[in-house]
C-alpha cells in the first residue's frame, strides 16, 4: 500500500463541558461517560456539517468519548450520513496524573512534548504512542474502505499529533501546528496521495 484509498477530513469536537469548566479530562472512565457538548459545541458541530456539505463525506469515525460521539452524531445527522463508527484508537491523549486539572497543564505537557517525542513524565502518553495508534486507525479503514471521503472526529491533541505524520516533523513538534480549535473541519489527504514516510518507519504501512 503506497497511496490512499480514500480522502480524509479531520475534526475536532466541538466545545465540551470540559472545555467551559477548564478541566484536563483524558481518562476514558470518565470521558466516555462524561462531559459531552456544550450548547456552543452543538451549534459548531452542525455550523462546520454545513460548512463542507459539498466535501461529498459518506463515512463518519469518531473516537468513544462523548464529547466527540455527540459531535459526530450531529454531524452524521445534518449531511445524513450512517451512523458513525467509533474507533478507541482515536481517543483523547491520556495526561496521567494532570487528569482533572486545569487546562494550564496542557502547557507544562506541551514543553516537554518538543524536548522529547517519546516524553511520558507524570503517566502522560507519549506524542510517539499517540501517532503509533492514531495512524493505525487510519490504515484500518484504508484496509476496511475504497473510494469512500471519510471524516475523522477526535481530539485537539491527538489530531495535531496525527499531522505531525503528514508534515513530516516529529510527533514532539505539535505545538508548531496550526491550533485545532473545537469544531475545526480541515482537510487530511486525497485518495491516489502518497502515504506518509512516518507510515512506513512506524512499521503501519
Amino acid at each position: 500500500m503506497t497511496v490512499f484509498k480514500n480522502s480524509y477530513f479531520l475534526m475536532r469536537h466541538g466545545q465540551s463541558k470540559a472545555n467551559v469548566a477548564d478541566k484536563v479530562v483524558s481518562d476514558p472512565n470518565i470521558g466516555c461517560h462524561q462531559y459531552g457538548l456544550s450548547p456552543l459545541g452543538e451549534e459548531q458541530a452542525v455550523a462546520s456539517a454545513l460548512a463542507v456539505k459539498d466535501a461529498g463525506i459518506s463515512v463518519i469515525v469518531c473516537s468513544d468519548f462523548t464529547r466527540t460521539r455527540e459531535t459526530a452524531a450531529l454531524v452524521a445527522k445534518t449531511l445524513s450520513i450512517d451512523t458513525p463508527i467509533q474507533d478507541i484508537r482515536l481517543r483523547e491523549r491520556f495526561f496521567g496524573t494532570w487528569e482533572g486539572k486545569s487546562s494550564d497543564a496542557y502547557e507544562q505537557v506541551w514543553a516537554k512534548d518538543a524536548v522529547s517525542s517519546s516524553q511520558t513524565d507524570n503517566g502522560v502518553e507519549s506524542t510517539e504512542q499517540v501517532r503509533k495508534r492514531t495512524m493505525d486507525a487510519i490504515l484500518a479503514l484504508e484496509n476496511q474502505f475504497s473510494d469512500q471521503v471519510i471524516l475523522l472526529v477526535s481530539h485537539g491533541d491527538a489530531l495535531q499529533i496525527l499531522t505531525t505524520a503528514f508534515s513530516d516533523i516529529p510527533a514532539g513538534q505539535h505545538r508548531t501546528l496550526p491550533h485545532h480549535e473545537t469544531g475545526d473541519i480541515k482537510p487530511l489527504a486525497a485518495k491516489g496521495e502518497a502515504l506518509p514516510s512516518a507510515f512506513s518507519a512506524a512499521g503501519v504501512a
